[in-house]
């Protein structure tokens, strides 16, 4: 069996069924065959255009590639442990058509540069793939964020009741985090963009081929410069899998928050049922099981990220079987965080709050004792004293059971002679919503502008982080 090894011309014996099993990554890596068949035809281009093959012969070759990937994609293609990687049954296959010419493929590559070059291709794509998810749930929270535009909402600290936000300026909140998100996939990209092949095993090839070639063929922007570094290099990938971790952390903090918002303790919205199920004994549940596997599935990703930095530890220059590793880590956290976005997208589309149940209780939990306290400092009071000042408001209307808004104006003088006219006209949550004033904070004007800038980034353009 040796002999329709790649590798086969050096043993004598055929290799142990245990080791094969043992060894083969076809079961994982076979998804990569569309980047391999195109980096493959790439390859034969350039050593048509240098001389190393003729031109029929890249006819044929790239032909043949094209036919092959087509039996992948129709499952008409056999695949076997024995042949190991997708390389490998793609080089066969061509071989067993073509014969000499499809020996002559491999003329000026290694299976160690073949291998990060087809890696590389199919993580640009599955980065273009998750800019675009990440861009959809984009939009559907700014659509979100326009369509309960009158919402008010207690924002919290340590789980406890703040200050008052508005809704929509909530729902920009996290389209700014997964802006940065988007912006992170994009400089790793540049990294991700170098070319790898021409590096052959590890010092290059002492034939003519032309890596600038393939570079353009292939859409990358530059070659790599050190050919030793190529075949070991995996730091793209693990910057790739780090913000992938980000992404599945963001999604995460998210749905935690929406299962306690769906409790009958918080009651601020209504999940569809189509993202819910109930339970086998209990007729009266609507678990939020979607949420909670995004938020559960998040655990993945970051064990994918620590299962990768783990691998590359300690790995001494240049190419070691241990990268072969690499990539079930890869898919998994590819895979996980892709249907988690599509997911969320689609929930926050289709949830909708309980605006009554909400304004029913949001005068509850002083959120305006921060405006409060901010007045008397705008009034002359420094800031500790106003501080202490309010606390022991707030302790007082605790004992008499009553809001800040209704307690006397002797009580507001007590703490600045003539503080009372003016402090009912801050007071009460729409009040303390008027008076907010800083750039990016939740003053109704200031969320109307965040609102316009980014309808009109998402329509128009990529956005651009604190763009005023």
């Amino acid at each position: 069996m040796n002999g329709q090894k790649t590798w086969g011309g050096r043993f004598s014996g055929q290799t142990d069924d245990r080791v094969e099993r043992f060894t083969e990554s076809i079961s994982f890596d076979r998804r990569l065959y569309r980047e391999d068949v195109l980096a493959s035809q790439a390859h034969a281009r350039m050593l048509g255009e240098v001389g190393l093959l003729g031109a029929h012969e890249v006819e044929q070759l790239v032909a043949a590639l094209a036919a092959i990937a087509g039996e992948i994609e129709r499952d008409e293609f056999a695949f076997s442990v024995k042949l190991e990687d997708i390389h490998t049954h793609i080089e066969r296959a061509l071989i067993e058509r073509l014969g000499d010419v499809g020996r002559k493929l491999h003329t000026g590559r290694s299976r160690n540069d073949q291998v990060v070059t087809d890696v590389k291709l199919w993580v640009r794509g599955a980065i273009d793939q998750l800019d675009v998810l990440l861009k959809d749930l984009q939009a559907a929270l700014v659509t979100a964020a326009e369509r309960d535009r009158d919402l008010v909402l207690p924002g919290y600290t340590h789980l406890q009741r703040a200050q008052p936000v508005l809704a929509t300026h909530y729902f920009l909140a996290y389209a700014e985090k997964y802006q940065r998100d988007r912006e992170r996939l994009a400089d790793c990209r540049k990294r991700v963009n170098v070319l790898p092949l021409g590096a052959a095993a590890l010092a290059g090839t002492s034939l003519p081929i032309d890596r600038d070639s393939v570079a353009r063929q292939l859409g990358f922007d530059t070659v790599a410069r050190n050919s030793l570094d190529v075949s070991s290099d995996r730091d793209f990938l693990l910057e790739f899998v780090f913000d992938l971790s980000l992404i599945a952390l963001h999604l995460s903090g998210w749905a935690e928050e929406w299962v306690l918002w769906a409790t009958t303790e918080f009651n601020f919205l209504e999940l569809p049922d189509a993202f819910c199920t109930g339970s086998s004994i209990m007729p009266h549940k609507k678990n939020p099981d979607v949420l909670e596997l995004i938020r559960g599935k998040a655990a993945r990703v970051v064990g994918d990220l620590q299962q990768l930095l783990v691998l590359v530890r300690g790995l001494p220059l240049a190419y070691n079987r241990d990268l072969q590793e690499d990539k079930v880590a890869l898919f998994d956290a590819h895979d996980t965080v892709a249907a988690s976005l599509e997911l969320a997208a689609a929930l926050v589309r289709e949830t909708r709050f309980r605006h009554d149940d909400i304004a029913a209780r949001l005068e509850d939990g002083y959120l305006d004792a921060t405006t409060l306290m901010e007045y008397c400092v705008a009034q002359g009071v420094p800031l500790r004293a106003a501080h202490e000042a309010v606390g022991r408001l707030v302790r007082l209307c605790e004992e008499k059971r009553c809001r800040l808004a209704q307690l006397p104006a002797e009580v507001f003088d007590g703490i600045r002679p003539g503080l009372a006219p003016g402090v009912y006209n801050i007071l009460g949550v729409a009040n303390a919503l008027k008076a907010f004033r800083s750039y990016g904070s939740t003053a109704p004007a200031e969320v109307e502008k965040q609102l316009r800038w980014w309808k009109e980034q998402l329509s128009f353009g990529p956005a651009v982080i604190n763009g005023r």
